[in-house]
């Protein structure tokens, strides 16, 4: 079944309650995390609010790499704003996570994205 999240809602929290309602309390959470730290640069992109082009990602030793972008972006995932940068390709996809810092305010990871170079 495809659920959409609502505007209210944040992706993390939907994440957590599906895997909770389908196998439990417990093993719902650890599933939860699991699944965050090994896609997180797809939730990150997926939660973004706003976002801001860093330019080209350039890599040795990756084919393909010159069709690859640094973007910067602004996200909410649970209760923590996150500013990030995550290598993206033209077809809009997050291929990895360059770094990432938490804020608990909305106005510290603004500040934090507008310095991003």
């Amino acid at each position: 079944m495809m659920q959409h999240i609502a505007a209210g809602k944040t992706v993390l929290s939907v994440l957590s309650a599906g895997l909770k309602r389908e196998f439990g309390q417990d093993v719902g959470a650890a599933l939860a995390a699991r699944f965050l730290e090994a896609e997180e640069s797809d939730f990150l992109w997926d939660a973004r609010i706003s976002e801001r082009w860093l330019g080209r990602y350039w890599s040795a030793d990756e084919e393909g790499s010159d069709d690859l972008d640094r973007v910067a972006i602004l996200a909410r995932l649970g209760r923590a704003w996150s500013v990030a940068v995550l290598i993206i390709d033209g077809e809009g996809c997050a291929h990895g996570l360059m770094g990432r810092r938490d804020f608990s305010r909305k106005s510290e990871a603004a500040r934090a994205l507008a310095s991003l170079r």
